[in-house]
């Protein structure tokens, strides 16, 4: 340890200090003032509040040790519009307000909210103290607090429900991250003033009718959650690594006893009373009861309605970054339910399974519109596919495309013998065009449906038809399989037929569709009334009162989860 050499230098130090210390304890905010007059009350907490924020934005937004203000700067900003006047009470009596909006706070959770972020525990102490300790009434500081900290839990509250807590990504329509000062303040001058207080949060929130559906299931899961939290087991382990298996071994029996599956806790078990264990788990959760761990049985035990209700917080804000007023027409692909929509008047009017990508190899995210359709295209193989799968067997072998239907084409168009090319030069790319030809054995199917995106991908029919009545239908290489692809273009067709100017003439309709596929013609219908699409990715939806959720096929959600709510 380095030792002050000088002792008058040690000594100006420690005056520094006591200096600093006495500053700050000069401007620190009272922790007590007793008012004996109720008159006086609101006078003296205005001059409080003043003190208290002006203290709260020169030490990180600190009213004392246990209370922090999160929007600081905007909590004073409305004060000063409102000189410094308490809002939640007054002459050492709660308005209306303040038990409406505690209320709300405390039932947070109905809203896909935390209360724990609104000052609840706070607000709670704070609340019983002066609602039933005559001489804790008389004490200005404390109301001052409560003050600070309804106005504040107010704030975020409005936020969180304008915007959500996720940040703008790639696909968010709405961009803004942060809100005007004047929002806030305009907003709670208005409940002051009206005293609406649900018909105001109403109208910041989406009106997007799955959000509604979404949040009306919340009462129902709340009422039977099961609000214990378990151990996170991690799976897959190193294979090999006796330390990893080891670790594996210990949290897997940690989250079986928390189970009811297993009752002892001081040794690690062995295989086989681990495997009877297993086999009790898999009973109580439906799986097939051989005693053998997978990736499925580890993610049903990770999934817990803690873990649950936080997917529904991420869903209810992902409908924030949709756009204000949706188009009156468009198509929805959510790919966690597998399904594709034609949503027209906020009526489902078309709907279909689909398939989208593997987990390594995601279907995007996008915003785009249908541009034009094709009947009996022909399929270019991705880059990415030919380097990862392709490239390595032509090297063994280059009759390889030949044999699985595939043929090679140059910048010319000009077919290209595989035995003439020398595969070893290349690693991470070819030259050429790997292309499979039209016809009903074409991985595209007979159908497709292009939209402007740089990720080149679309909607598509498929040769693999069989594969929708699997349950799990993330399979493909990106692109999205539909399997009512006939329907969704004969909707498309008769929207451009119906909104077809009079001094203008369409080249197609569904009967010349059907036609040129009766007779296997490649062709290119140009949609003149492009339909918006958005692919989204919302893991659980409301309906008919419950939620249903789906799988968090690439783990989307988790990685928000621990980003945004790793502590609630």
């Amino acid at each position: 340890m380095q030792h002050f050499k000088n002792p008058y230098l040690q000594i100006t130090v420690i005056i520094l200090c006591l200096f600093i210390i006495s500053c700050n304890n000069a401007n620190k905010p009272k922790d007590k003032q007793i008012v004996d007059d109720p008159e006086q009350m609101d006078t003296k907490a205005s001059e409080n509040i003043r003190e208290v924020l002006e203290f709260a934005l020169k030490n990180t937004s600190k009213v004392d040790d246990s209370i922090s203000l999160n929007l600081a700067a905007i909590v004073d900003n409305f004060y000063a519009s409102a000189n410094y006047e308490p809002v939640w009470s007054t002459k050492e009596t709660w308005q209306p307000l303040a038990d409406t909006l505690f209320n709300f706070i405390t039932n947070a959770e109905l809203e896909g909210l935390f209360p724990k972020d609104y000052h609840f525990k706070n607000l709670q102490k704070l609340k019983n103290k002066l609602d039933t300790d005559s001489l804790k009434r008389m004490d200005a500081a404390l109301w001052t607090r409560a003050d600070l900290m309804f106005t504040d839990a107010f704030m975020h509250i409005i936020k969180d429900l304008k915007l959500g807590r996720l940040q703008a990504d790639s696909v968010s329509i709405n961009k803004d991250s942060a809100l005007a000062s004047d929002f806030f303040v305009k907003n709670l001058t208005n409940l002051i003033e009206k005293k609406e207080f649900t018909a105001l949060l109403n109208s910041l929130q989406p009106v997007n009718k799955g959000y509604w559906e979404l949040k009306k299931g919340i009462k129902m899961f709340l009422d039977s959650m099961d609000k214990r939290t378990y151990t996170y087991v991690t799976y897959p382990y190193k294979k090999g690594d006796i330390k990893d298996s080891l670790f594996f071994i210990k949290m897997l029996q940690k989250r079986l006893i928390e189970s009811g599956v297993i009752n002892f806790a001081d040794k690690i078990t062995d295989s086989a009373n681990l495997s009877n264990a297993v086999k009790k788990y898999q009973k109580q959760k439906g799986f097939k009861q051989d005693g053998k761990i997978s990736s499925a049985l580890v993610r049903a035990m990770n999934v817990s309605d803690v873990e649950r209700f936080k997917r529904i917080a991420i869903t209810l804000d992902r409908y924030k970054q949709l756009p204000a007023k949706m188009p009156e027409k468009y198509i929805w692909v959510n790919l966690p339910g597998y399904y594709l929509w034609v949503i027209q008047k906020d009526t489902i009017v078309l709907e279909s399974k689909v398939i989208c990508g593997k987990p390594e190899t995601r279907t995007p995210l996008l915003n785009s519109a249908i541009t034009d359709m094709v009947t009996y295209p022909t399929w270019t193989v991705p880059n990415s596919i030919i380097t990862k799968q392709y490239l390595p067997k032509l090297k063994n072998n280059p009759g390889y495309l030949a044999r699985i239907g595939l043929k090679l084409v140059n910048g010319k168009g000009e077919t290209v013998d595989a035995y003439s090319v020398n595969w070893s030069k290349y690693t991470k790319g070819i030259p050429y065009k790997v292309m499979l030809n039209s016809g009903d054995n074409n991985a595209l199917g007979i159908f497709k449906f292009n939209f402007n995106n740089p990720y080149a991908v679309y909607l598509h029919d498929t040769n693999q038809r069989y594969l929708f009545k699997n349950s799990s239908r993330a399979l493909s290489h990106g692109c999205v399989r539909v399997q009512e692809w006939e329907k969704l273009a004969f909707y498309i067709a008769r929207n451009d037929s119906m909104n077809i100017s009079s001094s203008d003439t369409l080249k197609y309709n569904t009967d010349s569709i059907k036609n040129w596929i009766a007779h296997k013609e490649k062709r290119r219908i140009d949609v003149r009334n492009k339909i918006p699409i958005f692919i989204r990715y919302f893991s659980c939806e409301g309906k008919d009162g419950k939620i249903k959720f789906y799988d968090d096929i690439y783990g989307e959600d988790k990685v928000l989860r621990e980003k945004y709510f790793a502590n609630k």
